[in-house]
Order: structure tokens, then sequence, then C-alpha cells
């Protein structure tokens, strides 16, 4: 027989971003409680809005099953004395067990006869075990957690009451001083309590006090009335996931309407608007069919039709109050210069420890020309990208961006095209901050992705310098994603990027002006490539490429990031040719052996005693001779056709003959093999099983 269950968390509103994540938490935690706790069930449901957290469990066991357990005790000869009586071992094993003496048998294992005992255990009801659920509840985790009244107990938000029901039973735990009961509580204003007389009314009694708990058909029904609206009024409306995912998150009975601002507001940058609406008060943003801005957009309100009118033009008068302030700052920031601008970056702190954001913008503009000069920019894309590397954080001094951060870069471009910049300085303006998120949009323009690069590298080379690492735990100034982005940059833009040879670069101009650059970069090359190798290795795995190969990539004896990444292309390319397997085991035989001499020997021919060292040597010293001009692709080519000669060469060498000098030269005919294959990537690390 079963049972459906239900629990619900009531509390006071929490923050929109929390609840998606706690209700997946607390679902996943009562499935895992459950199958510890051996009681069957077919399926956990979840309910959730700003007041309120719930599972429902269906077809609950209404008890554990019975269990039949073979345990094994101590081997018969410990377990018997010489006179054959039982001894303290094996008392002590059945008196463990709850067993006694007379429900010992013995079965044999590997030639051992062992004391073995049958347990029954009889299932408990759930009933028993459910009040347990106390423990799963307490234990859930928020990103931030509060105490209330004279408890020592934090929570996201204070429980208000609990709901614990086994069909119709209440299951009876206390959480501080709430108990689990039957009532659960409706939409604050709209609502009132509701008595449950089972678990299964839980939807249709909270729909009846103006409450969806179901928060798919919530979201549903604002996509759906978002959509009516737009269907009467021939308007078009991109619905943000992410804000429509925080509105469902706002509300329990949702109800869009239609609110208006004056066209003047209009002349806004497109952008300003929408940030006013989307980011400040959770609008969602009206154009026409042809794309344009309107003076119009739609919000949700949390409840029904009822003094709508009202709640519009309340929505309204908040809007226009945020559009006022950024027509002002808009206006005023229009006196401003660049020139002004730049000039008070001189006292704004990039950090503490490493000095200002002018400083760090000149440090910026030395490695672009470094970067961009490397990379074969035109002299046109030189003078733009050193005239946007000048400029590029003026907007930070705005007022508009002072009011609104989320438009860093977007008002730079802006302001950069009013003021006269070239079109590609402005656009390079807005992408040097991209990609905003791991996996975000890229710079679209070549200067922009250079000032992109650059400006992460300088965090990445300033903040080791200053000693501001990031821990396994914590990563505050985001050199992660900065450094990934540098990755996923390069691999869009299939730039050549000798990553030591720069940074030293870099580092050597920079640390010839410390008083202009404001900080001193030491010689983190080794500790700093390391760290880009990790961002390497993680967008590898998220290409999903197979882990020996990015192990391979990862240790090769290669500084191109762009090279390494040609690499594991090549190597995913080809794990699948009818020759990979032996190509490979042939070089990873010369590479064991290569590897081992550390010396500078070169190849003397005149040691050689058989014809394949010699096949070998030509064949080997065509394949250096276009090894540095030469594709990945066609390196991996030229150094799996020596397989023949590889496999020729060890039927008729013996590498660590006795002869001091034969020896030393044949290991360094292998070394430089060894030195070309793990230039492209370390191909002993495949698995060729």
């Amino acid at each position: 027989m079963t049972e459906n269950l239900l629990v619900e968390i009531g509390l006071e509103e929490m923050p929109a971003h929390v609840v998606d994540p706690s209700i997946l938490q607390f679902e996943e935690k009562t499935k895992q409680f459950l199958q510890e706790n051996h009681l069957d069930f077919a399926a956990v449901n979840s309910f959730s809005t700003p007041r309120r957290l719930a599972v429902q469990v269906i077809d609950l066991a209404e008890k554990q099953a019975d269990t039949k357990e073979e345990v094994k005790g101590p081997a018969k000869k410990i377990a018997l004395d010489e006179n054959g009586n039982w001894s303290k071992a094996a008392q002590g094993f059945v008196r463990g067990q709850g067993m006694s003496t007379d429900d010992i048998y013995f079965k044999e294992v590997k030639d051992t006869e062992y004391v073995y005992v049958t347990k029954h255990t009889v299932g408990k009801n759930a009933l028993e075990i459910l009040p347990a659920l106390k423990g799963v509840i307490t234990s859930l985790t928020f990103p931030v957690t509060m105490h209330w009244n004279k408890f020592e107990f934090e929570y996201i938000r204070p429980i208000r009451w609990l709901v614990a029901l086994l069909g119709e039973q209440v299951v009876p735990f206390d959480i501080l001083d709430v108990s689990a009961g039957r009532t659960t509580y409706g939409h604050r204003f709209l609502g009132g309590a509701s008595s449950l007389e089972n678990a299964d009314m839980y939807e249709e009694k909270l729909q009846e006090q103006f409450v969806i708990a179901n928060r798919f058909k919530r979201q549903a029904m604002i996509s759906q009335q978002i959509q009516e609206i737009a269907n009467q009024h021939q308007w078009q409306i991109d619905v943000d996931e992410d804000l429509l995912e925080e509105v469902n998150n706002l509300v329990e009975y949702p109800t869009a309407f239609v609110g208006d601002f004056a066209e003047k507001y209009l002349r806004l940058p497109d952008e300003v608007l929408i940030t006013s609406m989307k980011e400040h008060q959770r609008y969602f943003d009206v154009k026409s069919q042809d794309g344009k801005l309107l003076p119009h957009f739609i919000s949700v309100r949390n409840g029904n039709q009822n003094k709508i009118d009202n709640v519009v033009k309340g929505n309204e008068k908040v809007l226009v109050a945020r559009l006022e302030d950024a027509e002002f700052f808009y206006n005023e920031d229009q006196k401003l210069s660049i020139k002004e601008c730049v000039e008070k970056l001189k006292n704004v702190t990039f950090h503490e420890k490493i000095g200002s954001m002018y400083e760090k913008m000149q440090r910026v503009q030395l490695a672009a020309k470094v970067i961009g000069k490397h990379i074969n920019l035109s002299d046109t894309e030189l003078a733009d990208l050193q005239r946007a590397a000048q400029i590029y954080k003026f907007d930070l001094v705005t007022n508009m961006v002072d009011e609104f951060p989320e438009l860093q870069g977007i008002m730079g471009e802006k302001y950069a095209l009013l003021k006269g910049e070239k079109p590609a300085v402005a656009q390079a303006i807005r992408e040097h901050y991209m990609p905003i998120a791991s996996e975000g949009e890229l710079p679209s323009s070549n200067i922009g992705a250079v000032l992109a690069i650059a400006d992460k590298l300088d965090s990445l080379f300033s903040f080791f310098a200053a000693g501001l690492k990031p821990k396994s735990s914590s990563d505050p100034y985001a050199l992660r994603r900065q450094t990934y982005g540098i990755v996923r940059i390069l691999a869009a833009k299939h730039w050549s990027f000798p990553f030591t040879v720069l940074q030293q670069k870099i580092e050597e101009m920079v640390n010839q002006n410390e008083e202009l650059y404001g900080i001193h970069l030491e010689d983190s090359a080794s500790e700093v490539g390391n760290f880009l190798r990790g961002r390497l290795r993680q967008f590898l795995s998220a290409q999903n490429f197979r882990y020996d190969v990015i192990d391979a990539v990862i240790d090769a004896k290669q500084e191109d990031i762009h090279q390494l990444i040609e690499a594991a292309n090549t190597l995913k390319k080809h794990l699948n040719d009818e020759d990979f397997k032996s190509s490979i085991e042939a070089l990873t035989r010369v590479m064991n052996l290569g590897q081992k001499d550390q010396s500078e020997n070169e190849i003397d021919p005149t040691l050689f005693e058989n014809e394949a060292e010699q096949n070998l040597y030509q064949a080997v010293k065509r394949v250096e001779e276009q090894f540095d001009t030469q594709t990945v692709e066609e390196n991996y080519h030229a150094l799996t056709q020596l397989r023949p000669m590889i496999e020729d060469y060890f039927d008729q060498t013996m590498v660590m003959t006795d002869n001091e000098e034969v020896r030393n030269n044949r290991l360094a005919q292998l070394r430089k093999i060894t030195q070309m294959a793990i230039a492209v990537a370390s191909l002993n690390d495949l698995v060729t099983k």
C-alpha cells in the first residue's frame, strides 16, 4: 500500500534568485533521505513561490521492505575453542547482531570456513521514519542566511509554518517554535489559511487562495499573458528568460499589465531605457514589428485584476522617476570631454595594491601594442587599437555608469561616437569587457578582441604580481573567468599566441617605467602559464575532447595557445584512423627513450652501424627542415609517417648498447624526434588500447 507525502516550508518572502536553487536542493535531499531510509516511491514533485518550498512524494511505501542479510563472522578456527565450544569471539559476534549462537552456520570461502548468521530485519513504518525529515529541512544551504527572535538557528528567511502530511496523517516534528501540521497559507493579501485534509489537495487548495504553487505552470501563465498582450497590440516582445525566471519567483498569482512612458524618453539610447526597465524595475520592454523600441512596458503584478489601474499608475510613476534621472545623467555626461574623464581615472583605484585605473590603462596600451603587432594588425588597426586603449575606461567616471554600472562599455561606445571617435574605436571600448560570462558573447572585431585580451592579461599579471592569486575555494577578482575568456577569444580568432614570449616582453617593458605603470611585474611566467593551461584544460573539456587528448595537449612543450588548440583538434580528428594506434605506439616508444637524454649531443652519422639508423636520420632531417613553417596538422602527418622507419630502427638497433659513444648518439637521435613530437603534444599520454 502507498500514500502520497507532502512537506511544505512556509517562509517570509525569499529573494527571487534563491528560490529555484533552493527548491531543487530540497527535492534532491528529500529523494536522498528516502533512498537512504529504504522507502520506495514513484516520483517527487516540487512546488515553490517566494513564500514557500514544498515537495510532494508520489506513492510512498507505507513501510520499509523487510530485509534478509547474510552476515560473515570470524573464521571457524577462531569461533571454536580447543574443546569445540563457542569462543568469546563467536559469542561477541552474534551478540552484536542481536542473535544467539544457535543461529550460527558455517560456509567455506576460499578453502577457509567462516561463521555466518542470517539477519532478518522487519521494516519500520514510514510514519516512524518521516519525522527525521526535519533534518532535511534544516540542512538546506543558502548563499545568505539570517536568524530571528532569540534563536541561534539561521535560515534564508524566518520559518512561519510547516505542513507535513502522509496521506491524511500529520507527520509530527518541530523546528524552533513551529510545529508541523496541516494548515497552509495562501496569497499574503488575497488569500488566507487553508486546512489540508490530505497530501493530494495541495495545489487545488492553494489555487483557491490565489497561489499558483507549481512554478512551471506559473511561468507558463506569465508567458501566455505577455503573448496575449503582444498579439492584441501587434507588438514584438523578446522575453528574456532570466528576467522571466526572476519575475516568476517574485509572484504567487501573476497578472501581466501594460504601462506607458512619454515618447520624449526615446531620445535616450535603447540600452539606457531597457536597463532602467529590466534591471531596476523588472519590466519587459516592448518593440514594434520592425524592432524599434516603443514607449510602453509590460510588468507582472503579484495579484489579480482588482484595482489594476492604480497598479499601472504606480509603476509608471516609478519608471518615469528613473527615466528622469537617466535623461539628466545623459545630458550632463555630454558636457564632459573624453580627456577630462581619462584624467579623472587617475583618482579611481583599480586595486590598492596595484594602483589606479589610469595606470592600468597605460599598461594595457603597451600590452595591446605588443599583441597587435604580433598578430599582424594593419597600421590603421594598430592606430585605432592604440586610441581605444588610451580611453577605453573613460565611461567609468560618467554619471550614467555610476547610476547604471551594467552599462559600462556600452555607454563608452555611445559617448565615444557622440564625441567623434571612429566607429572601430567605439566598438572596441564596448567589446573589451567580452565575454562577460564564461560562455558569453565574444568580441567580433579584431581591435576589440585584442583590447579584451590585453585588459584581461593585465589583470592576470598584476594580481599575480601583487600576491592576489585565486585560491581553490575563492576567486574574488574573477581571474579564472577572465583567463578562460582569453582562451575562448584566441580559439575563435585562430591567432598565434606564444604566451611566455609575449608575457616576458610585456613585463620587461612595464618594469622599465614603474612610475608610469604603477607596479613591478614579477617574472611569473611559469606560474601564470600553468594557470592559463588550467583554463585551456577547462575549455577543451567543455568542447568534449577525450581526457587523454587533453592531457597530451596540456603536457606538450609548446607555449603557443593556438598551436595547442590546433593539436587537440588534430588528435581528435585522427583518433579513429586505421594507423593511429601503430603510429602513436611507435612514437611513444621513441619518446620513452628520448626523454631520458638530457644532453645536447649532436648526432654523428659516422657512428651509425646499420641502414635503419641512416634511413631514420635522413627522414627526421627532412621533417625538421619544414617543422617550424608547417601547420600542426602537417607536422602530425610528418611525424606519423616516420612509423615504418622507427619500426625498422628498433628491429635492427639496440639503443642501450654497452658502447657509450654509440648509445649516446642513438639517444640523441631519439631525442630529436621526441622534441618535435612533444612540441605537437605529449603523444605518450594518449591511450591506444
